[in-house]
């Protein structure tokens, strides 16, 4: 079996080394947007495919088993085209979605995109703790609050309205607490991006009773093969590969 894992989270990481200790070839590949990536299992390709054409092309030239979608939940540009180019070849295709963050606090916020977290905040906080990557922090530069951003790289250019925090996860709870103390936030903004890694955070500003800001994830395309954890991948791979080789 030889398996294209589209990767970049924890849990592509996992499953890869589930596939390569299964005896499964994998081919994990990388957007190649941070520059210190953690070490894979298997065979890693870093960069784009060039959209739904590039990757329909090399799906052509380059026939795997099935494709297994295990990027961020909010990289919808990267799922709409696995879909598109695993129908066009006809390959499985599945997507390993992390379940999401329910709410654990009466101080949650629901909004729908960063430019609605945006305008939201300055009827919430005044000191803002920005989590949602390096991308999208545009969104944030009009609204005059003091602003901590947390990102693993810097963004190119580097903003000038906030102060950057350059660091790689996890973080436990202590330390989340101590940020949040020591920079006296008073609002925190996330993407709902689920899973245990980045939680922490959560229970922090609970604990100090700060209202949390969560744009909610984007939906999944209609109709797509969907698991919640790397050990359900691999059974969904076992099985769908029996039946369709």
């Amino acid at each position: 079996m030889r398996v294209l894992l589209l990767g970049g989270t924890g849990e592509a990481r996992e499953l890869a080394r589930l596939l390569v200790a299964d005896g499964i070839e994998v081919v994990s590949s990388l957007a190649g947007r941070t520059t210190t990536p953690q070490q894979l299992a298997g065979e890693v390709r870093t960069g784009g495919f060039g959209g739904a054409e590039g990757l329909t092309t090399w799906l052509q030239n380059n026939p795997v088993d099935a494709v297994v979608d295990a990027t961020h939940p909010f990289a919808t540009q990267i799922t709409t085209n696995a879909t598109l180019a695993t129908t066009r070849t006809k390959t499985p295709h599945l997507i390993l979605h992390r379940p999401p963050w329910e709410d654990v606090s009466a101080d949650w916020r629901w909004v729908d995109t960063a430019g609605g977290a945006a305008e939201l905040l300055p009827r919430v906080g005044s000191r803002v703790f920005l989590t949602i990557g390096r991308q999208g922090l545009d969104a944030f530069a009009n609204t005059g609050l003091w602003t901590l951003a947390r990102c693993v790289d810097p963004p190119e250019p580097a903003p000038t309205w906030c102060e950057l925090l350059l660091a790689r996860g996890p973080f436990t709870e202590p330390e989340e607490l101590d940020l949040l103390q020591r920079h006296h936030i008073d609002v925190l903004v996330t993407k709902n991006s689920g899973g245990p890694a980045t939680a922490p955070k959560l229970r922090a500003a609970a604990h100090l009773h700060i209202p949390v800001v969560i744009i909610r994830r984007p939906p999944l395309p209609a109709g797509v093969n969907i698991v919640n954890s790397p050990a359900e991948a691999l059974a969904w791979l076992r099985r769908t590969v029996r039946v369709t080789g």
